[in-house]
């Protein structure tokens, strides 16, 4: 005869062997541990009764590669820059949500790609050290002995997001743009860590990140020196994306996580887990820091099929004109 205690084990190793597994491909950032992903991963599983496992890496050149093959159930951490390509792959599902109450600075349409967070793209600098320039003209104009690192626009999706800043601003000028901040520019990393480690231990002057970024530093470290850079044209609005895959073989688990990520289950684990603006989340309920945090008047914002058209130029316009 079983004892209780055995009896309970067993039905627990039962149960585990039975749970269904939810797998989300999602970026590194988002499923470390000082992530967003543990906490969602926790949330979600005491309400569905089954497994979240994460695979981490590139996103959307993966699924890509993979095609319906993919083991892929849902996709995340998606960038509104990239949505045309993905969308044209055919391989993704409508997610089924209302998106008329998101708590973003532009309406949102699409019922494919549903954002999860969002914030504007910004240069980073320490108030104690540096005059910030209030305008992209002004950081063009900064002296040429700044330092200032940004990311490769070919394989981080920030600096995808800086090329079509601007191209926004300067259209058939951006050549120009790019050969007036070259030689300010100390280093072009591949991702947003290296170039942000860099600014952090003060190799650089200003690098390339997110207008929330000071958010970490004063919640964290309880350090209000790190300041963004907000620029009377506008700040680059980056939205974060994600999208069940047409071809999941659970179905029914993919729609209740695409149900689940506009809760306050999943958005309220974002301010300190990706330290971002949730896509949906009243203002009352955000940390205080975040409720104070300086913001651009305008947001500037290209649509997913204009991103798309212009892509593979406006990369050739930033690599022609840094060479120069």
């Amino acid at each position: 005869m079983k004892t209780p205690l055995i009896a309970a084990g067993f039905t627990l190793v039962a149960s585990m062997a039975t749970a269904e597994t939810l797998t989300v491909y999602a970026p590194d950032y988002f499923a470390s541990e000082w992530g967003p992903g543990p906490a969602i991963k926790t949330a979600f599983e005491a309400e569905c009764a089954c497994e979240l496992e994460f695979v981490t890496g590139d996103v959307l050149p993966r699924i890509l590669l993979e095609g319906a093959r993919s083991e892929a159930d849902v996709a995340i951490g998606l960038s509104q820059d990239e949505m045309a390509r993905a969308a044209a792959s055919g391989l993704f599902a409508a997610h089924g949500q209302d998106v008329s109450t998101l708590t973003m600075p532009v309406s949102w349409q699409d019922d494919t790609f549903l954002p999860f967070d969002w914030s504007h793209l910004a240069f980073i600098y320490d108030q104690r050290t540096e005059t910030p320039p209030t305008s992209f003209e002004a950081l063009l104009a900064m002296p040429d002995d700044t330092r200032i690192v940004i990311q490769d626009p070919r394989a981080s999706a920030a600096g995808l997001a800086l090329v079509m800043w601007v191209e926004e601003l300067y259209g058939d000028k951006a050549g120009e743009a790019w050969a007036r901040l070259a030689p300010k520019i100390l280093t072009v990393t591949k991702g947003w860590s290296e170039a942000y480690g860099m600014f952090t231990e003060g190799e650089a002057d200003m690098v390339l990140s997110y207008t929330t970024s000071p958010a970490y530093h004063i919640m964290a470290e309880g350090d209000e020196s790190k300041k963004a850079a907000i620029f009377e044209e506008g700040n680059y609005l980056y939205v974060e994306l994600a999208a069940q895959l047409a071809g999941t073989d659970q179905p029914d688990l993919a729609q209740r996580f695409m149900d689940f990520i506009l809760s306050d289950g999943f958005q309220t684990a974002i301010p300190e887990g990706n330290w971002s603006f949730p896509a949906k989340l009243d203002a009352e309920k955000l940390p205080e820091t975040f409720r104070t945090l300086p913001v651009p008047d305008k947001a500037l914002y290209v649509d997913a099929e204009t991103a798309e058209a212009m892509r593979d130029e406006a990369i050739e316009t930033w690599r022609q004109g840094l060479s120069q």
